[in-house]
């Protein structure tokens, strides 16, 4: 089911034996809920497109509480972005919140792709500047938007996250408490 890999790689310019050659590159791997795949502190020595399943990110703030910084769903890529390509120790632990089946590229891989295939470079500027506006989005509406209206995009954009995934996680990454969070989907509710 190797679809998955070449839709997340879906650019004009990656196409015929060079998309193959980076599908062929990607390994399957299951893994079950809890299962660290990126501790905190370790260098990311791989990503991965998700076939099925969640993945979450989370960091310790300074109280030692667990905030989720992201979610990923099937079909994205799941990644410490500055732990991968800056080989610096990451700030993030990567999660199963489910269990997942996923597509891996170690980095090596990555890298050797990387410079011998011209649309994966070209793929990869695109992707960047995608997650760079998508972080900015995120950013903005944790700020300007309301608690209620980042929770019902949460729900249109990841309605599988509600389902799936502890109430205390949700809230900590819209950046609210537990209570807010029960208080906004029970008026929603109404």
């Amino acid at each position: 089911m190797k679809d998955i890999v070449r839709s997340a790689y879906r650019h004009p310019l990656l196409v015929g034996e060079d998309l193959e050659r980076l599908v062929a590159a990607h390994h399957r791997c299951e893994v079950e809920k809890g299962k660290v795949l990126i501790p905190e502190g370790q260098v990311a020595g791989e990503y991965y497109i998700l076939q099925s399943g969640l993945i979450r990110a989370f960091v310790h703030d300074y109280e030692g509480s667990e905030i989720t910084t992201e979610f990923f769903v099937a079909g994205e890529i799941a990644i410490v972005p500055d732990s991968l390509f800056q080989r610096s120790p990451s700030k993030e632990t990567l999660v199963a919140a489910t269990n997942s089946v996923l597509w891996k590229i170690s980095f090596d891989d990555f890298q050797l792709l990387f410079h011998q295939v011209p649309g994966f470079s070209e793929w990869g500027r695109l992707w960047f500047t995608q997650q760079l506006f998508a972080m900015k989005q995120r950013s903005l509406e944790m700020i300007t938007a309301k608690a209620t209206d980042r929770y019902l995009r949460l729900v249109t954009e990841k309605p599988q996250i509600i389902q799936h995934v502890p109430l205390k996680q949700i809230a900590s990454f819209l950046g609210i408490t537990d209570t807010s969070l029960s208080r906004i989907r029970k008026e929603i509710s109404q």
